[in-house]
């Protein structure tokens, strides 16, 4: 397979212990295009890629995600991506299937499923039901099941890259590049790839309980454009039914005891007006999305 259209993207933060194996490995299989960005490791991280034929930039901020925006639109040239992390968790075997569909025409957007071969003591059960949790939140969410949207061995055209909004600055990065593939109708195949534990002394740079909670948040905020009813529906929910709770409790205090709360009377009457109104909302804004998006399908289908 020619790779010549291709940048191997790999965003790192103190990542010596492995960023030479993974470099080695890419140049041996033909990649003549390494773009290491380093997001100022202080282990020589960057001595380490530029001995072993990457080309080094320094990102200007901090975190994965602006590593990879900054990587992708002012240091790549080429027509594809192949991103991954520098930690020796994914293997230059599984390259070629990960760029096949995009060569081939089939998709802009491949995500590798670390879960078709996931190794022993590659991933934690704390962090593997993590993962389920967020794939099965982003399945109902947004309508599409792209089966590992954590995974960080993607492939994709620098085209569709850029067409996307992105502003995550750390590991939500991922989450957001699967969300906009979802609202886009991004051309996206999923493929089995291995995933292998990190080498003995390389630390992770993630943090499963801050980064997870950082992801949750960026799948509910962003179902506010892909799935309005969802965002607004579920708010809406919450506010009536903390409404009726508290007119049930109001109610049946004046009922048994002859005791009036007028202001928790005036917090439920509140709540439940709010909640209506947020689900109905929630109702128009889905109308209005569904008719946006048969409107672009429509001017396609006339510029087909």
């Amino acid at each position: 397979m020619d790779y010549d259209d291709v940048c191997v993207l790999v965003p790192t933060y103190n990542e010596a212990e492995t960023i030479g194996e993974v470099v080695a490995d890419f140049r041996s299989a033909g990649f003549d295009d390494v773009l290491v960005v380093d997001g100022g490791s202080e282990d020589g991280t960057d001595d380490i890629a530029d001995e072993h034929g990457a080309r080094v930039v320094y990102q200007s901020g901090s975190g994965k995600g602006q590593a990879v925006r900054e990587g992708v639109r002012e240091h790549v040239d080429r027509e594809y991506v192949l991103m991954l992390d520098g930690d020796a968790t994914y293997r230059v075997e599984d390259a070629e299937t990960m760029l096949e569909p995009l060569l081939e025409g089939d998709a802009e957007h491949v995500i590798g499923n670390r879960f078709a071969d996931l190794r022993e003591g590659a991933m934690t059960r704390f962090n593997q039901f993590g993962n389920r949790i967020i794939n099965r939140g982003f399945s109902i969410v947004h309508g599409e099941n792209y089966g590992d949207i954590l995974s960080g061995y993607r492939a994709f055209t620098r085209e569709s890259f850029l067409q996307m909004t992105l502003s995550s600055d750390g590991f939500g990065v991922e989450t957001e590049m699967a969300v906009e593939c979802a609202k886009r109708n991004v051309p996206t195949a999923v493929v089995p790839i291995s995933y292998l534990p990190r080498p003995s002394g390389s630390d992770t740079n993630l943090r499963p309980i801050r980064d997870g909670g950082i992801i949750f948040l960026e799948l509910y905020r962003r179902a506010k454009t892909n799935n309005p009813l969802f965002y607004f529906g579920s708010l809406g929910v919450l506010s009536t039914v903390t409404g009726l709770v508290i007119a049930a409790y109001v109610l049946v205090d004046w009922l048994t005891r002859g005791i009036s709360h007028e202001v928790l009377a005036v917090v439920a009457g509140f709540g439940i007006i709010v909640g209506v109104q947020l689900l109905m909302f929630g109702v128009l804004a889905d109308l209005i999305l569904a008719l946006h998006r048969e409107t672009l399908q429509e001017i396609d289908r006339l510029d087909e």
